[in-house]
């Protein structure tokens, strides 16, 4: 029988942030070498992970990738880690697909390899893996996802998920501290960072392109009530469909929070927090996971390309190497009440199908 559900639940109880998996990377690599096959640790100098399985057959050289870290959430007041959005569901089925494809000596000709990717939700991850030269021979390169119930159920899987560009923007605001009764001899850092908040919610670009940006995080306290604060920090959460819209978006949105704090005197230093591209998917390799997909599921299981306002930092893969060819899947799972949310759930029976759909795109390509 599968182990998937076997290493789902080691790996769901042990949740760890971006760049810290170091139980969740020795499990997934120790359960690598057991099963017998290559394995390159610490990628980088990060957690990450490149195993490989080699037919000793010449042919192409296919990857397949899963995504390692947890979400940070406060929950009744506790700073915690929390597999959220399944990265633990898909590091067991690409662990699970690589064991049973050695088992079965599926893989005749060419070489499988196997990237297990730290930070995806801080949006490092996988440049930290390309630059430690784990694409560096790679032709194609596949990745998957867990998806939300109303996009995708158990019994179906979309062959192509399309992510949208995301950028994190921090502004520090920088005001003059005073007394609360003479407010005149200060600027209110407090009130810069509202008028930017406003300035950016009016911001437009062109009707025709599909974009948002919005503000998700406002932190301001001057330590005591009835002082003028002289010091503001806002998050901003940048979303676009394309990334060329997207610098003009980062553009607008500086420019907002820049001249809307100095008409009160105040300044503002911004910075990007994270990045993560639009996504880039190869109609090779999409063909390619469609058939593997019928092969499972049967044509009533394919759906078609899904797009998604979400963001994913696989596509700094393609981003970053043109010449590979990259797939990204969407798996039904029944999955509620949303991904991210901390009473996120899904049928863990749909784990199973991940592994049968890795393992049937694997064998096409290098069976």
């Amino acid at each position: 029988m599968s182990r998937v559900l076997d290493h789902y639940h080691f790996l769901h109880e042990i949740p760890e942030l971006g760049f810290q998996e170091v139980k969740t990377s020795a499990y997934i690599a120790g359960q690598l070498e057991q099963a017998g096959i290559k394995v390159t640790r610490g990628i980088n100098q990060t957690t990450g992970i490149v195993a490989e399985i080699d037919s000793g057959v010449p042919g192409p050289v296919l990857a397949l990738r899963a995504d390692m870290d947890a979400l940070g959430h406060v929950i009744d007041g506790v700073a915690c880690a929390r597999h959220t959005c399944g990265h633990d569901g898909h590091s067991s089925v690409v662990l699970t697909a690589a064991q049973e494809l050695l088992q079965e000596g599926a893989i005749k000709k060419g070489r499988l390899k196997l990237l297990f990717q730290p930070a995806e939700e801080l949006g490092a991850g996988a440049l930290a893996m390309i630059e430690g030269g784990a694409l560096d021979d790679v032709e194609m390169i596949l990745g998957f996802h867990l998806r939300p119930l109303e996009e995708c159920q158990v019994g179906q899987a979309t062959p192509a998920v399309i992510y949208s560009a995301c950028s994190t923007l921090e502004a520090t605001i920088k005001g003059v501290p005073a007394h609360a009764a003479r407010p005149h001899l200060g600027v209110n850092a407090l009130d810069a960072a509202v008028q930017a908040v406003q300035a950016v919610n009016s911001i437009h670009l062109a009707p025709g392109l599909t974009w948002s940006v919005k503000a998700t995080r406002f932190l301001c306290d001057a330590g005591v009530t009835n002082s003028v604060p002289d010091e503001a920090r806002v998050v901003w959460d940048l979303r676009s469909q394309e990334n060329a819209p997207m610098e003009l978006l980062k553009e607008k949105v500086s420019q907002a929070i820049q001249h809307s704090v100095a008409a009160l005197g105040a300044t503002a230093e911004v910075v990007v927090l994270k990045e993560m591209p639009a996504a880039e998917i190869d109609a090779d390799a999409t063909a390619l996971l469609s058939a593997a997909i019928v092969d499972v599921l049967g044509e009533q299981g394919l759906l078609a390309a899904k797009t998604t306002p979400g963001s994913e930092d696989f596509f700094y893969y393609p981003v970053k190497n043109p010449q590979v060819k990259a797939g990204f899947w969407g798996l039904g799972t029944n999955l509620v009440p949303g991904l991210h949310h901390p009473q996120m759930r899904f049928e863990l029976s749909s784990l199973e199908t991940g592994v049968k759909i890795f393992k049937a795109a694997v064998v096409r390509m290098l069976g």
